[in-house]
Order: structure tokens, then C-alpha cells, then sequence
């Protein structure tokens, strides 16, 4: 079933702006992956905080990820509205939160998340398909930004042997 598009007009409610990623969500096709584009510049920001600071951000950007995609979807009057991504953008958080910061880096992890958000291998499916609300809304970006963030640190490394 599509995705009715959000009206611009939406994105004065608070929650859905949050949600759609200040906006990103509304950019078809794709919104999904509009969303982890726009939260790739926090992931440069992240980079230039101490580790154990970038880290409680993502955790806390998770946490506060439920209520937020929650909310949205139920004024949007859809549990899980293509156009909320904010589960997207901290899921390319979580991602690449550990890794080190440079170009190869981001964009294998990119191409990593999206492969695990779209493919939804198990357990992703299972968090997509069996929890409901904000949690489940952001679940099954949260393990398919741990996978692949473990996904991107294995092929990096690999790359990085193979080629001094």
C-alpha cells in the first residue's frame, strides 16, 4: 500500500517536523533514504565530539526517537508513515557512531544501512513486523543500524588489508 504524502502544512506540528526529519520524509521517492542523507551531516558533528559523548547523543536520539515517531504517526494517522525517518537518521547514527570518521567509512556505511533497512533481514523483519508504536517504528532501524555498523567495520577492515 503507498504512502499518502504529508502535506507541507504538517510540519508545523512539532513532532511531525521532528519525525520527518525537519522535512526530508516529505522528498519522494525514497523518503527512507532522503532521511539517512539528512542525517549524515550529525554524523560529521558526532565526529568532532569525545566518544562517550557521541554515543549517549545516539542513545538519547533513540530514546527520544519513540514518543517523537509515536506522536507523528498517530497525527499522521499512520503507525509507521513512510515519511517519518527520524528513525532513518539515527539509525545512520548508530551506524557509523563507533567507526572511524572519513569518506569510505560513511560510505559504506551508508550503503549498508540502507541495504539492512530495505532487505530487512531477520531480526529487523521481526521488530518491523511485531512491535507496534514509536518502539517499533524505531526498533528495526536501531538493529539494522548495529548490523550494519558491524557489516561496515568488517568490509572497511577487509578493504583496508587488502589495500595498505
Amino acid at each position: 500500500m503507498a504512502t499518502p504524502p504529508i502535506p507541507v502544512s504538517a510540519l508545523r506540528d512539532p513532532w511531525v517536523f521532528v519525525a520527518t526529519g525537519f522535512g526530508a520524509g516529505l522528498i519522494r521517492p525514497a523518503p527512507g533514504t532522503w532521511g539517512t542523507v539528512a542525517g549524515l551531516p550529525f554524523v560529521w558533528g558526532l565526529a568532532l565530539l569525545p566518544l562517550p559523548v557521541s554515543v549517549a547523543l545516539v542513545v538519547l536520539a533513540a530514546v527520544v526517537g519513540v514518543p517523537i515517531c509515536g506522536r507523528a504517526g498517530e497525527r499522521l494517522g499512520m503507525k509507521d508513515h513512510g515519511g517519518i525517518v527520524w528513525d532513518e537518521m539515527v539509525g545512520i547514527w548508530l551506524t557509523l557512531v563507533l567507526l572511524p570518521f572519513d569518506w569510505v567509512t560513511v560510505l559504506v556505511g551508508f550503503a549498508a544501512f540502507r541495504a539492512f533497512d530495505i532487505l530487512k533481514p531477520w531480526p529487523v523483519s521481526w521488530a518491523d513486523r511485531e512491535v507496534d508504536g514509536g518502539l517499533g517504528v524505531m526498533l528495526d532501524d536501531l538493529i539494522a543500524g548495529v548490523l550494519a555498523g558491524v557489516a561496515t567495520f568488517v568490509l572497511v577492515s577487509a578493504v583496508r588489508l587488502l589495500l595498505p
